[in-house]
């Protein structure tokens, strides 16, 4: 598989951009994964960290999952890989976890986030509420948020990929 990047629009209208940085993004943490094999995609940042590229995309399912279809649809599925006796399961992997159940988990969350973003309108408040403050949130908000979240978490994804082959990128 080789991920293509597209670069946003340059004079798009503002839902078209957002959307546009988003995929950027979300096609960039795939692309720091690819190539690699589940090992090294399970293979952590620096103990004690248990940060790994494979920890990096179920944790980002889960981002997709709570915002799109949590907070903005209203309808908690629950979660994916973490729980209340565990909650950063998506980053406690085992030698069973894989690339392929990974990427297919978080390639479904954000076509169900694509769904649940094309009934609302940039400025509608979502349906549901963020279970940390209760409150209600924009879908511009969700977007922005939503691109912060993928840019910095690419940031980790660079650094994991440049210690495991030394392979470095934008």
């Amino acid at each position: 598989m080789t991920t293509q990047r597209t670069e946003p629009a340059q004079n798009a209208d503002e839902r078209t951009m957002l959307e546009g940085w988003l995929d950027y993004h979300r096609q960039t943490l795939a692309w720091k994964c690819e190539g690699l094999t589940d090992a090294q995609l399970r293979t952590a940042s620096v103990p004690p960290s248990e940060l790994s590229l494979i920890g990096l995309v179920r944790h980002m399912a889960e981002v997709e999952r709570s915002w799109f279809r949590a907070v903005l649809k209203g309808d908690d599925p629950g979660p994916i890989y973490y729980s209340e006796a565990d909650p950063d399961g998506e980053f406690h992997l085992t030698e069973e976890d894989t690339w392929e159940e990974a990427y297919a988990t978080w390639q479904a969350e954000i076509a169900a986030a694509r769904q649940c973003a094309a009934d609302f309108a940039l400025d509608d408040l979502s349906r549901g509420k963020a279970r940390s403050t209760q409150e209600q949130f924009s879908l511009r908000w969700i977007y922005t948020h939503m691109i912060e979240e993928y840019a910095r978490h690419n940031g980790h994804a660079d650094l994991l990929r440049e210690r495991i082959d030394g392979a470095t990128g934008e």
